[in-house]
């Protein structure tokens, strides 16, 4: 996978769902070429970022250098970089770099999102969407990426549901905007919605250090119901409208 060379011109258009069935995301050895390309920028910008925020924590995670997309397949190369670096990145959204991360779509069993709102001391303060995060050196199995381990790890630090109570249903979809691509499975949950927050709840108020602040039922595709990030709203679409649910 080292010479992998990502396809942007042949993707679905930004904003669009599309399904896939397989994941590889193999990891390299080597630095990544943004990381020291900007390895100065990065850090004086961290130290911006921690002057506004100084919870915050450079540990390390998993930023990819090219994606392809065919035939309902994502294949993507990635290196190892400080999470100063992916900041950076992410404000500067240089072509040298892509990112790619999964969650689950949290069904409860009556038809809402279950979705998470992050804590005022995280880089997403206030934001919501469904719980996940990015792809850290813990998720890496032998040079490649477990997926649906990170995800099952993430939603369990953060909300304490444990996805093997759920049902999944087959396949991936995925939806890519400014760079990051988006890859979510729907997994359905038992109990309300309100049962489900409740549960969150317990866990947020049991954890001494919590990443996020509550859970929040979502039902219906108002892309102005909360402060969500841009690739939420076309979930919602795609789940409530599209699809009747």
């Amino acid at each position: 996978m080292s010479h992998l060379q990502s396809n942007r011109a042949e993707w679905p258009a930004e904003g669009t769902i599309f399904p896939i069935s397989v994941v590889r995301i193999d990891v390299s050895p080597e630095p990544h070429p943004f990381h020291v390309a900007e390895v100065e920028r990065a850090r004086e910008s961290w130290q911006r970022e921690i002057a506004a925020n100084p919870h915050l924590f450079d540990g390390r995670m998993v930023l990819q250098r090219a994606i392809r997309i065919e035939d309902g397949r994502i294949a993507a190369s990635g290196h190892i970089v400080p999470y100063s670096t992916f900041l950076w990145w992410r404000r500067s959204r240089a072509p040298e770099a892509l990112h790619i991360f999964g969650m689950p779509l949290l069904l409860s069993s009556d038809g809402a999102i279950i979705a998470i709102r992050m804590g005022s001391h995280t880089a997403n303060a206030g934001r919501v969407y469904c719980p996940g995060g990015s792809l850290e050196p813990e998720d890496i199995v032998d040079g490649r990426c477990d997926l649906d381990g990170n995800i099952v790890r993430e939603v369990r630090e953060e909300t304490g549901i444990e996805l093997s109570e759920a049902t999944a249903e087959p396949g991936y979809q995925a939806v890519h905007m400014n760079s990051t691509l988006i890859v979510f499975r729907i997994h359905r949950l038992q109990g309300t919605a309100d049962e489900i927050v409740a549960r969150v709840a317990e866990h947020v108020a049991a954890d001494p250090h919590p990443e996020i602040d509550e859970a929040v039922a979502i039902r219906g595709p108002d892309p102005e119901a909360h402060n969500y990030p841009g690739f939420i709203p076309p979930i919602l679409e795609w789940l409530f409208v599209k699809n009747g649910r």
